[in-house]
């Protein structure tokens, strides 16, 4: 599949600039979203920027995320204060990682009902003493926005569950659906009070806030705008479940740049954009971009961290000591694992602490000896999934508290939270080994957080009675399906869903003798401790500045109605190609060189007879029947091939396999390009292709005189790209020696002698017609694919060490809005042919009597029909 960025885009010059103003900013929802008037555009936000105190000519980061890093307590009337010793509360601790005299403003959700009337006051306090702006919204809309679709539906979704049943989760309701977009829009709304769009930076936190980047575009094309996902993404075959995958995917791509915890979640991402948009992606430098409509969004893979010093100021304060000491009196001569997990269906407790009654019934001796304390924070949600989960839990830990438990001793102590921060850190120092068994998790920084409170403290050194001198140990149990396990090499990896696996890793964690604890703590803390969230937070900030650094490099305007939206953006010399404008020149030249590529460029990829039309015969024929003009198709394509499509037309030019054969006309002999080697290297590369096309259904070989090609056009898009690489890598390895070139290009691998190319093609018919005198002055060159840049390539090279004259017009145009060497672009092959067409009633008018009938009629066709408007503004 051909990728949509390149062609088909909506034409916005069907309707007229009165309509397009009409056009809503917002799709329209009865009782859900509201549109925008027409005057909005022409002074809302002038008004806005001005009354906001906000707005300053310095850059600052606006993060936006479902919740305010603030607490709310009322006496009389409402105070709040940072929420700062939340180990989560992870927007307030990025602010870390940031320059100190950066402005940050915190756009959120309350943690508290505030009644309509308070909302003024509240909003203007938050705002004068903690930068934050809160979002007002209504109980109703909670319940749909967030306990029904992000909770109940999203959730457990990008946690790989998905509704088969109505008893087994919750299926797609599009009133949720449309409350999450109703509260994504009132957070636009917020985030606009405050921005200064030409220097403010928007960071968005998490699933909550998914469509919010197409809301922002929508507004100001050239927002500097990341997300960050901190949940899973899932694979292709699960998101695709999603009705509106399309829209969630294309709000993302709204972004500048994209992050993810893992590389797993990352490629999930870049598979639905493949799969379902037709997007690819490259890597440069390593990083990962996707071509979206000539914006490239950069996708970021960095692990958050925590934040060192909360934890280290907890962990000396007195309170934490005292209660080390009474954990440690409490748990005396036992071995104590730890877990912490909120009630939630995906943390896998009671797989946990089935795999703790697996423990004790295969090592008696533990029994007594070994304690599993788990604290469980309070769900985020509510429902009869976490009842279910509740039930389950506690039915498990009293069965096996029953059957291996005596006076005194509960193998399985439960701990329903709340617990304060100082009694968390006192449970992670008394704790030989933490156990983390979610079956899906974002990323849990509950290791991280237990292998810094391993870490010496004196205050709780003091409380434990260890010595200065000692070394500090921890041992990690770790899910091998969240995010952080990659991290933690020195963990041990279990699968939660087999229970005796977990049981195993258990009994090694606690059991693991004194060194190797010690060596394995080290390794995780020298981790931990260097990429903390103040690293993540400067690498997200840093990446999203190099990710707009060309933002007023391109110019851009907006297609698309509702979260279909999405911006056009090219460079600045970048620009569509008028038909009145190329026949202006070409009626004014005498000597003229036309290159066109074939398929892609005059035949759209899709169709599946590739001979050329009645109308493209025709159209050449016109073009090559005017005497000065030489017009060659140069294409990849055999010599054979081209030569019984294009028999009707004598008097064309043709290139094929990309220059390898060249013939001037159809009386013509084919002329072949000199190579200073012959063309063994095919019986080393045939067999190779061979086994890669069997491997992948849907691809093919094809044999040309002097080059293999291998097709994956009609393969699995994912399979293919992969597969691709990897045939690459392996036809370059054995043929390093070899005088060829191996090169990616649109859905194949080609294997060709290293001397030719169609830029060649260029150099040596533009030196045949110098030394006939007849040096062209005006030089059109069409293609789509990576092999059209290499003509590209030459002709600039050509003006600029002046082989061409600074007089010679010329035309290089690629078919797609893409990055290209080229000056110009037309959208698809149609408006190649109509630019075409044009040009060839061009000549036919130039070669009738000036006077004559037939050419006034050619001439007024000329004017009708030909003209290819390019959009008309460009914010």
């Amino acid at each position: 599949m051909l990728s949509r960025s390149c062609f088909n885009l909506l034409n916005l010059d069907d309707c007229s600039v009165a309509d397009r103003a009409r056009i809503p900013k917002l799709m329209n929802v009865p009782g859900i979203l509201t549109d925008f008037d027409g005057g909005e555009e022409k002074g809302g936000f002038e008004v806005a920027l001005a009354s906001s105190p906000g707005v300053t000519n310095g850059s600052r980061r606006i993060i936006v995320a479902n919740q305010l890093p603030v607490k709310a307590f009322k006496d009389e009337k409402w105070c709040f204060e940072w929420d700062k010793f939340a180990l989560d509360t992870l927007i307030l601790q990025l602010k870390d990682g940031l320059p100190s005299d950066l402005e940050v403003i915190y756009v959120g959700c309350l943690k508290a009902d505030i009644e309509l009337n308070d909302q003024d006051e509240v909003a203007n306090l938050l705002w004068e003493k903690f930068r934050c702006v809160p979002t007002f919204l209504s109980l109703d809309l909670i319940n749909k926005y967030y306990h029904g679709f992000c909770k109940h539906y999203l959730w457990p979704l990008f946690h790989y569950m998905l509704p088969v049943t109505p008893s087994h989760g919750v299926r797609f309701d599009r009133s949720n659906w449309l409350a999450y977009v109703s509260a994504n829009k009132i957070f636009a709304d917020k985030v606009y009070e405050v921005i200064n769009p030409d220097e403010d930076y928007v960071w968005i936190q998490d699933y909550h806030l998914m469509v919010l980047p197409t809301m922002l575009r929508k507004k100001y094309s050239r927002i500097k705008v990341g997300f960050f996902l901190h949940s899973p993404f899932p694979s292709s075959e699960i998101y695709r479940t999603l009705p509106v995958r399309d829209e969630i995917l294309r709000a993302l791509l709204n972004c500048d740049l994209v992050g993810f915890q893992t590389f797993d979640y990352a490629r999930h991402f870049l598979s639905c954009c493949s799969r379902m948009l037709g997007l690819d992606y490259q890597s440069k430098r390593g990083y990962i971009g996707i071509d979206y409509f000539g914006r490239t969004v950069t996708i970021m893979i960095l692990p958050v961290g925590i934040h060192m010093g909360q934890i280290q100021n907890v962990m000396s304060l007195p309170d934490t000591g005292k209660k080390a000491k009474e954990l440690k009196e409490k748990y005396a001569g036992k071995i104590v694992m730890l877990g912490i997990d909120d009630m939630d269906m995906f943390k896998g407790i009671g797989l946990k602490f089935l795999a703790m009654g697996q423990l004790l019934e295969q090592s008696p001796a533990l029994r007594g000896r070994i304690v599993l304390v788990q604290i469980t924070n309070p769900p985020r949600s509510r429902g009869n999934d976490i009842k279910e989960v509740e039930e389950e839990v506690k039915k498990i830990a009293t069965e096996i508290n029953r059957k291996y438990g005596e006076p005194g001793y509960e193998p399985i102590v439960c701990i329903n939270g709340p617990v304060s921060t100082q009694e968390k850190i006192a449970h992670y120092a008394i704790s030989e080994c933490v156990v983390v068994n979610a079956v899906r998790d974002g990323m849990n920084l509950v290791p991280y957080e237990y292998t810094v409170s391993r870490q010496s403290s004196s205050n709780l050194d003091k409380a434990l009675g260890l010595g200065d001198g000692q070394r500090r140990k921890s041992m990690i149990v770790v899910s091998e399906f969240i995010g952080c396990s990659p991290s933690l090499s020195g963990a041990i990896r279990v699968n939660p869903w087999d229970i005796e696996s977990v049981a195993n890793g258990m009994f090694s964690g606690s059991m693991m003798n004194e060194l190797e604890k010690e060596l394995r703590h080290e390794k995780h803390y020298k981790y931990v401790s260097s990429h903390d969230v103040a690293y993540w937070a400067r690498s997200f900030d840093q990446d999203l500045k190099r990710a707009c650094g060309e933002h007023y490099g391109k110019r851009c305007w907006g297609i698309g109605l509702g979260l279909g939206f999405r911006v056009v953006a090219l460079g600045p010399n970048f620009r569509k190609l008028s038909v009145a404008h190329i026949v202006s020149s070409y009626k004014l030249t005498k000597s003229r060189l036309i290159l066109l590529d074939y398929d892609g460029t005059m035949l759209p990829e899709d169709k599946l007879d590739k001979a050329p039309s009645e109308e493209v015969i025709s159209i050449l024929n016109g073009l090559c029947s005017d005497p000065k003009n030489i017009v060659f198709i140069v294409s990849g394509r055999g010599k054979n091939t081209l030569s019984k499509w294009f028999s009707p037309c004598p008097k064309l030019g043709l290139s094929a396999e990309h220059g390898y054969f060249t013939r001037w006309s159809k009386d013509s002999d084919w002329e072949s390009r000199p190579v200073p080697a012959d063309l063994d290297w095919k019986k080393v590369v045939l067999p190779i292709m061979e086994k890669y096309t069997e491997a992948t259904d849907g691809s093919s070989i094809e044999q040309k005189e002097s080059a293999l090609v291998w097709h994956h056009l009609e393969a699995d898009p994912n399979f293919g790209i992969w597969q691709a690489k990897e045939l690459v890598d392996h036809l370059e390895s054995v043929l390093a020696n070899e005088p060829v070139v191996v090169k990616r290009g649109q859905h194949i691998v080609e294997v060709k002698p290293q001397d030719v190319s169609k830029g060649l093609v260029f150099q040596s018919l533009l030196a045949s017609m110098q030394s006939k005198g007849k040096s062209p002055d005006f030089v059109l060159c069409v293609g789509d694919d990576r092999s059209d840049e290499d003509m590209f390539e030459s002709i600039a090279s050509s003006l600029d060490n002046k082989s061409l004259s600074d007089h010679t017009e010329v035309f290089a145009c690629t078919v797609g809005q893409k990055p290209s060497m080229a000056k110009y672009y037309l959208d698809d092959p149609s408006e190649v042919i109509k630019m075409l067409q044009g040009l060839s009633t061009a000549s036919a008018a130039m070669q009738l009597p000036p006077k004559s009938p037939v050419h006034q009629a050619a001439a007024a066709s000329v004017d009708d029909h030909s003209i290819v408007k390019s959009p008309t503004s460009f914010v």
